[in-house]
């Protein structure tokens, strides 16, 4: 018996980290959510253990990982401050899904997709020169995908996601390659808003076809127009899905 309970003694615990993760995305979806605006105080440390049910060292490490993705930071003899929302992280997966209907906001959507603008047309120009034969048929799989998984929004969005993110590979541009990683929560996000807005995804596909087709015939130019007109198409369709509010 003593020496079971040795042994139990000195097991990992298996439930601190799922208290902690389920506590800073309580207290991450309360932020974002709205029940402590920006600009203010959250609660004192007592108050969070009461409200949450938890020790002050789990809200302590929970803080500390809000804090590494822009929701609070510590002031000394202040508290904890909850940051104003242009200082969040939201090509955070955790923020995005915490921020629950507000990620569809035009201004976040917009954001994204000026981001996009910027970057994406760029990579399709570069990967009509650098693309390998493999890239391009993963790109080619990837409209395929889209094509079957017509009717299936997540199906659809999973195929679109992976398109544009081998795109940005494809370009053999090192700063590419690593936001291909860095905005996947984000492209994931806005490329399922645009699929969203529209019942039928013909255009868009024949549009995407047609950079896979200038990247086989290594047309930069061509190339880069399609990936303008990819993201037309999406600035469009977001368009109506927020009511005709005008997204860039």
């Amino acid at each position: 018996m003593a020496e079971k309970l040795a042994r139990q003694a000195h097991r990992p615990s298996s439930r601190r980290p799922r208290v902690r993760h389920n506590v800073t995305a309580a207290i991450g979806g309360d932020i974002c959510g709205g029940r402590f605006p920006p600009g203010g105080a959250l609660p004192r440390e007592s108050d969070l253990c009461e409200s949450y049910g938890v020790s002050r060292t789990v809200i302590r490490e929970s803080l500390k990982v809000l804090e590494t993705k822009g929701l609070v930071r510590g002031r000394p003899r202040v508290g904890t401050l909850v940051c104003d929302r242009s200082e969040w992280n939201v090509l955070d997966a955790q923020i995005l899904e915490w921020m629950g209907p507000d990620v569809l906001s035009a201004e976040l959507l917009g954001s994204i997709l000026e981001a996009r603008r910027t970057v994406e047309p760029a990579a399709a120009f570069l990967a009509a020169a650098r693309a390998t034969a493999q890239e391009i048929a993963d790109l080619e799989c990837a409209c395929d995908d889209m094509s079957y998984a017509e009717g299936d929004l997540e199906a659809f969005t999973a195929a679109d996601t992976r398109f544009h993110e081998t795109l940005l590979k494809a370009s053999h541009n090192q700063v590419f390659h690593q936001l291909s990683s860095i905005i996947h929560a984000a492209l994931s996000y806005a490329l399922h808003a645009s699929n969203r807005a529209t019942e039928r995804h013909d255009e868009a596909l024949g549009v995407h076809r047609a950079l896979v087709d200038a990247l086989r015939l290594r047309d930069g130019a061509r190339a880069e127009a399609c990936s303008r007109h990819i993201l037309d198409l999406a600035a469009r369709d977001i368009s109506g899905l927020m009511g005709r509010t005008e997204v860039p």
